[in-house]
């Protein structure tokens, strides 16, 4: 525990933990402690304030022409990956006029964009003037230049803030330190969701493992201001033991309910009441991370 001591120590003085400090963090088998660590640094930085987005998701290949009924998104996002850049600028088009204007309009993850095209900058470029905000997702453990991408897609007026994982690592500590040194490099990243969004049936991880990485992330990456879980690949349990380690944002809420279960099991009053029971704040945001809906239960946005 002496390590440990130290760590915690200095993260009572404000002093962020480096790449050198994670041989006592990941060496450790004191998950409670190390989750009380990034509780620390998580406070330090939001309080008990925890955003959620409820996000309504249209496949690249099948964008219906209308929203679905009782549809309240905060976010509509393009998912696949587009086999070409026209069948990419014809998503983006159709998509705009499904969100009417009014909802943040995202999609695709960087990496599949930036195969379509060599250079990518008329890309994106089109892609933003037909209505795309956002770029979905920038899955740190991706291929080729991924500093040189981003820096072009800024350039060409599309965000770029969300760094993912694509599959899991043999080493987690490697897609965290992929993602500081990105943030370093270009900076402007406003979230690190750092579990895997493509799970192995061969090789999966455990729930130990998916904590320690959230856990790694908060306590490693104090430049990047969230640290995310998703919703609903992660699913309501993980998703809160993530919120007590360090995660302070939540993705992927359902943007549609069906009903059937009534309001108290709407994916709204579900997400705040899972935040709630962890003892923090719910806030809903949308897409461009400004804050939307009903203001938490204690006033205070």
């Amino acid at each position: 525990m002496s390590g440990l001591q130290e760590l915690a120590d200095r993260l009572a003085q404000g002093v962020s933990l480096e790449l050198a400090d994670a041989p006592a963090i990941v060496g450790t088998p004191d998950l409670i402690a190390v989750g009380m660590l990034a509780d620390e640094v998580r406070r330090q930085l939001h309080g008990v304030r925890t955003t959620f987005v409820r996000v309504l998701e249209v496949h690249v290949e099948a964008i219906p022409a209308a929203l679905p009924p009782g549809a309240n998104a905060g976010e509509l996002r393009l998912v696949g990956p587009p086999s070409s850049a026209t069948q990419a600028l014809e998503a983006v088009a159709s998509a705009r006029k499904l969100s009417g204007g009014g909802i943040p309009l995202s999609g695709f993850s960087l990496a599949d964009l930036a195969a379509l095209e060599p250079s990518s900058s008329d890309l994106f470029a089109s892609l933003a003037r037909e209505g795309l905000e956002a770029v979905a997702d920038l899955p740190v453990d991706g291929p080729g230049d991924t500093g040189a991408t981003v820096t072009r897609a800024r350039a060409a007026g599309l965000r770029v803030e969300r760094m993912t994982v694509h599959g899991a690592a043999a080493d987690p500590l490697a897609t965290v330190a992929a993602a500081i040194e990105l943030q370093r490099a270009v900076g402007g990243f406003r979230t690190f969701a750092p579990l895997p969004r493509t799970l192995s049936t061969m090789a999966p991880t455990t729930g130990y493992d998916d904590v320690k990485a959230v856990v790694l992330a908060r306590l490693l990456t104090r430049d990047i201001p969230s640290v995310q879980v998703d919703w609903p690949l992660y699913g309501p349990k993980l998703a809160q033991v993530a919120l007590t380690v360090g995660a302070d944002d939540v993705d992927g809420v359902a943007a549609v309910d069906s009903g059937t279960l009534g309001a108290r099991r709407s994916a709204l009053a579900e997400i705040t009441r899972n935040i709630r029971a962890a003892g923090l704040e719910p806030v809903e945001r949308n897409g461009r991370h400004e804050v939307i809906g009903e203001p938490s239960r204690s006033g205070r946005p």
